[in-house]
């Protein structure tokens, strides 16, 4: 094991992933301090989400390292990175069908970082749904739950292990107006208490409000660092967004 020795609570050094001869990830490096939210953002197919599932250990970096709080975490699959403290959300809710409201957030609480069972774990889970916004929806199944009532309790149940780190991939996705203001207050709110996160989001109002500092990708590279405003105001951003001639 790399001996890494860091105050980052995230540290990615030189990581790049391949499939076969397509590189999904290149050379990333970056770091991520505690109790900051961090943005990464670009266009589609920029290696965002790849980056996520690096992190989150769904995938093992072809090479480089990632570090949590200076334990290295790449390679060494999903669920043993969950119990080291790192927590995610997915771009498409994956709600566990057959349970109930609260039997899904339990779950997080169960197979993730801080393990609790029985009484403690229920106790837990309903402060959660509170905190989220479902207080009475514990016995309900989750098909009978609104989308964004879905994505709460997809985020209740990532912060049901008290994570170390949040991933949120695209949580705000697929939200009308009204759901949107609800679900950047609810960050807003876990921000605010000092939850430690990594955005990944096409929103940019909620980029703008919610980051501490942002990271883009293009074509799986980092091409710009900085405050929300610096790096939206970058030429190569722009580019990659919207084309030369916009840039």
């Amino acid at each position: 094991m790399l001996d890494v020795t860091t105050t980052h609570a995230l540290t990615a050094t030189s990581v790049t992933k391949r499939f076969g001869g397509l590189v999904a990830v290149d050379n990333m490096s970056f770091t991520l301090e505690e109790k900051e939210v961090l943005g990464l953002i670009g266009p589609n197919g920029s290696g965002k989400t790849t980056m996520m599932n690096l992190i989150s250990g769904a995938f093992k970096p072809t090479a480089g390292h990632i570090g949590l709080y200076g334990e290295t975490i790449s390679g060494i699959g999903a669920s043993r990175v969950a119990t080291k403290g790192v927590a995610r959300t997915f771009q498409l809710v994956r709600m566990l069908p057959a349970m109930t409201v609260l039997e899904n957030v339990s779950a997080g609480g169960v197979f993730g970082h801080a393990r609790r069972w029985g009484k403690e774990l229920e106790d837990h889970s309903r402060k959660l749904l509170a905190r989220v916004g479902l207080p009475n929806a514990a016995e309900l199944p989750v098909s009978a739950l609104t989308y964004i009532d879905q994505k709460r309790v997809e985020l209740a149940r990532a912060l049901a292990s008290d994570p170390k780190i949040l991933l949120l991939d695209e949580w705000l996705a697929g939200l009308n107006p009204t759901e949107l203001n609800i679900g950047i207050a609810l960050i807003e709110q876990l921000r605010k208490e000092g939850c430690t996160i990594i955005i990944v989001e096409h929103v940019m109002h909620a980029i703008r409000s919610l980051c501490d500092r942002c990271i883009v990708m293009n074509s799986g590279s980092k091409i710009a660092e900085g405050t929300p405003a610096e790096v939206l105001a970058d030429q190569g951003v722009i580019r990659a967004y919207l084309g030369d001639e916009n840039a």
